[in-house]
């Protein structure tokens, strides 16, 4: 068998090089050779920490006969969904047509014009309490393309002019505030109603931590309800006690398979990390903030970033144990090989996991964890935002070891990494940080208007769905991080509190409405946009504190402004000299702010209108500040 996958940066590609399958990375020429055969393409999707993806290979890719009985049927293609997220999308959503139980692997068989005609998920080697065998559902496709074949694209053609009708839905703008403040309390009421008043967080099992949702809901407690913050609290202390935090290592798993949070899946991602580092900090709880601090610096850091997650599987005492690593205690552990990681750094992941360190820094006072994440920053900026020969800017979506990937970046990336630098930069004052998320973020902004929409990708997305017609399908799913257009409406609100460029805010804007009412139909699923939502429906309020430079950054009205939260709140403490950069570089929240007579002054302001600065603390809470 030809082994295209020898050379991939994905780990969980590289992994597959070895099976007996002949598979074809993701690419125009797999679809070129289907065609050339007339077979149907099965394209493979997981990734490198997924249990499941891992038995299947097992089970399944590594038999010679299998790889064989495969070459002479289909053209097999492997995936890393997380390398291509814009692919998984695609068929994850086609997959629904065929199965409820969506997850990985993700099985999927597509004529050689990339319409998908039927999909599973693990496929056991043999027929398993009514599940068919991976074998009989080839044959089953395999059957149906030579034999059914006007049935087979004509279902295909089906699937995928639904699929297209869906992602065209009209939108309407966002309501006033106040309707938008009312729907806003409904969604929060009806998460409380699904809350699992025995063991916390929501629903039966399995049971995921859901940060996104958890974000909006304190994120709504610091707009008056109380009830909704209590609920964060409570959700956060339930999980951080659970067996899905690591009581060695700090981080968390991905989520439990029970009730009560225990038997966790064992896999601990990046984006789940930070999320959640972010939420323990904005909640003022140090001591689950630096247990995942100790996890991302200690175990996650890799060359150019934080690793995407480490595996679920280990070997212990030489044989392949599922979570047998994570049950013992930290003198156990240095006697047994930790679990690998995926060293695959994603732009959007690190994006993440910078302003969640930047987020925890400056609310909790810790000054290393902002160093850490301008350490990362520095490596992301340098190896994942380049320029093509017009000068263009573009984002790698992902690399390792140095070595770019050549998949296409996504929205993703481009909010995570801007909202990630621009918070990095309001924690640490160094403006260049917030220079480059604007120009990442004006690109984006760019490209939407040459299409018509408020954002899209410079250069486009992955070139293969784009031909197939599948590029508009995208994952607004938000259950465990962000969607893209929400990243990027985040990213763009940001940049409006520090420019009052309304074309940011306009942007924002847009972009939330065109997902509030399916966030207002599942509010478990779309956290994010909810948040975004509530900051939009929220008075805009600007705090500006600015020191003589030389004076540290220790004094009251610097300690007040770097505490400040809030949905609609921006609140940025900074030396003189550095105001005046900011200042120069077109962040207008600076213009003109200054100590007044050698003292440290705070300038409120509420949408733009500033109040006269003031020197104490106790002045500035007078002024409502």
């Amino acid at each position: 068998m030809a082994s295209r996958l020898e050379n991939a940066v994905s780990p969980y590609l590289h992994s597959h090089a070895g099976n007996p399958v002949d598979w074809w990375p993701w690419g125009e020429e797999a679809f070129a050779e289907a065609r050339r055969r007339d077979a149907p393409v099965m394209v493979s999707i997981g990734y490198a920490t997924c249990h499941w993806c891992h038995v299947m290979a097992r089970e399944t890719f590594a038999d010679a006969a299998v790889g064989q009985w495969l070459a002479e049927r289909v053209v097999s293609v492997k995936v890393d969904r997380e390398e291509h997220p814009e692919v998984d999308a695609a068929y994850m959503a086609a997959a629904g047509a065929f199965t409820e139980q969506l997850g990985w692997p993700l099985t999927v068989f597509v004529t050689p014009e990339g319409r998908a005609f039927y999909a599973a998920t693990y496929l056991p080697p043999q027929p398993v309490q009514g599940m068919p065998s991976f074998r009989d559902v080839v044959d089953a496709v395999v059957t149906a393309w030579h034999e059914r074949r006007d049935e087979v694209l004509q279902s295909a053609a089906g699937l995928q002019d639904a699929l297209r009708a869906a992602g065209a839905r009209p939108t309407s703008p966002l309501p006033p505030a106040d309707e938008l403040t009312a729907a806003l309390a409904r969604a929060t009421a009806e998460l409380a109603g699904h809350e699992d008043a025995a063991h916390g967080g929501f629903g039966g099992a399995p049971k995921f931590p859901v940060a996104p949702a958890l974000l909006m809901l304190h994120g709504r407690g610091l707009e008056g309800d109380a009830g909704a913050a209590a609920l964060a609290a409570r959700t956060l202390a339930a999980i951080a006690a659970s067996d899905l935090r690591d009581p060695v290592e700090g981080g968390f798993f991905r989520y439990a398979t029970r009730r009560d949070w225990s038997e966790p899946h064992y896999e601990r991602m990046l984006n789940d990390n930070a999320l959640l580092l972010e939420l323990a900090a904005r909640l003022g709880d140090r001591a689950t903030a630096a247990g995942v601090v100790e996890f991302l610096r200690d175990v996650m850091r890799v060359e150019g970033g934080f690793a995407s997650g480490q595996d679920s599987e280990s070997l212990i005492d030489g044989e392949r144990n599922e979570g047998g690593y994570y049950a013992l205690d930290a003198e156990g552990r240095t006697a047994q090989p930790a679990p690998p990681l995926d060293e695959k750094v994603l732009t959007a992941w690190n994006g993440l996991a910078v302003g969640a360190l930047a987020v925890a820094s400056r609310l909790l006072d810790e000054p290393g964890w902002a160093a850490l994440a301008a350490e990362v920053a520095d490596e992301l900026v340098a190896a994942h935002v380049r320029h093509d020969d017009a000068g263009a800017l573009r984002l790698v979506r992902a690399s390792r070891a140095g070595r770019a990937s050549t998949a296409a970046a996504t929205l993703e990336d481009t909010g995570d990494l801007a909202v990630g630098l621009l918070e990095l930069a309001i924690t640490t004052g160094d403006e260049r940080y917030a220079v480059t998320a604007r120009a990442i973020v004006d690109a984006c902004l760019d490209a939407g208007e040459a299409v018509g929409s408020p954002a899209a990708l410079p250069g486009g997305g992955d070139p293969v769905l784009a031909a197939q017609g599948l590029a508009t399908i995208d994952d607004v799913n938000e259950g465990s991080a962000p969607s893209g257009s929400a990243a990027i409406a985040r990213a763009a609100l940001l940049l409006h509190r520090l420019t009052a460029v309304d074309r940011y805010r306009a942007v924002a804007e847009a972009l939330v409405a065109a997902q509030l009412p399916a966030a207002l139909e599942r509010p478990i699923a779309f956290g994010s946009t909810l948040q975004l939502a509530s900051a939009l429906a929220a008075p805009s309020r600007q705090l500006v504190v600015v020191a003589p430079d030389g004076a540290g950054a220790d004094g009251p009205l610097v300690a007040h402004a770097r505490a400040q939260q809030g949905d609609g709140m921006l609140a940025l403490a900074l030396p003189h000299a550095r105001a005046a950069a900011w200042a120069a570089a077109g962040f207008e929240l600076l213009e003109g702010r200054a100590p007044v007579e050698g003292r440290t002054a705070a300038y409120p302001c509420t949408d733009f209108v500033c109040r006269l600065p003031v020197t104490s603390v106790e002045r500035l809470q007078t002024a409502g500040g």
